[in-house]
């Protein structure tokens, strides 16, 4: 059990530097100048809609393995934690004194 959680910990770490390196080769959308003053290219609600390239697709891929080993390693950390309870290291109560 110990081997598949520092497996699923070095393939988070590895996924969150490709995640943060990919991101930040991105362009941004409406990075000109025109974009920034209302021009002709974000007419639209949401800002232009550029075609997915390689990199939006990597990020998505990214993401969603970053999110999957994220709920894996909180399962496995929760079933590799011997169950307890927080009355298992409380002290027995006393019986009251008797007048």
């Amino acid at each position: 059990m110990q081997i598949l959680l520092y497996f699923v910990i070095t393939i988070h770490v590895i996924i969150s530097l490709f995640l943060i390196g990919v991101i930040l080769l991105q362009q941004g959308k409406s990075a000109d100048l025109a974009g920034a003053f209302g021009g002709a290219g974000s007419q639209t609600a949401f800002g232009p809609r550029a075609a997915a390239n390689i990199f939006t697709r990597l990020t998505t891929w990214a993401a969603v393995v970053f999110m999957l080993t994220s709920i894996t390693l909180t399962i496995l950390y929760v079933r590799s934690q011997h169950p307890h309870s927080v009355l298992d290291n409380s002290a027995p109560l006393s019986t009251p004194a008797k007048k």
